[in-house]
């Protein structure tokens, strides 16, 4: 519907929440209607990708590589894909919130990416959200654990 879940703006170019709504905007009137591609927009390049009710965008500067943002988008997807077990969809992406922006921060910090591994970076965010001590956990989390030590209780 346009409205964002989620995003991480790395420059100085949308400071302001209304500058990064207009342009989040005009972006997805743009991009509603195609199922992925690379389009320039404010002079930004903008490589996207739709699926089912979701659309992801990265972006960098006109004179940015579209295969290596390509690329990002393609981590970014894969990983959230086998978090989320193929469920990319609007509602297991917020109850999974948590992983989504630990996923984002694996593959880029400000601005430079640091990994485009979709398995590494699965590893490293599982690995972070088993570190979670029990008190700060989510009552989802708690018991998708509580049923995971049932299930290999229950194989032994």
């Amino acid at each position: 519907d346009g409205n964002r879940l989620l995003s991480k703006y790395y420059s100085n170019s949308y400071v302001t929440l209304k500058e990064q709504k207009d342009f989040e905007k005009s972006l997805f009137n743009k991009t509603h209607k195609g199922s992925g591609d690379v389009i320039l927009l404010d002079n930004w390049t903008i490589v996207y990708r739709n699926n089912v009710d979701l659309l992801f965008y990265v972006m960098g500067s006109t004179n940015e590589n579209e295969l290596m943002l390509n690329s990002v988008l393609t981590c970014l997807f894969d990983s959230l894909s086998t978090m989320l077990r193929k469920n990319v969809e609007k509602r297991h992406l917020y109850d999974n919130l948590d992983l989504v922006m630990l996923t984002f921060d694996e593959i880029c910090d400000d601005g430079i990416i640091l990994e485009t591994d979709p398995i590494l970076i699965t590893q490293r965010v599982q690995l972070r959200q088993d570190d979670i001590p029990l008190g700060e956990q989510t009552v989802s989390q708690v018991l998708s654990h509580a049923k995971e030590q049932i299930k290999w209780s229950l194989l032994k």
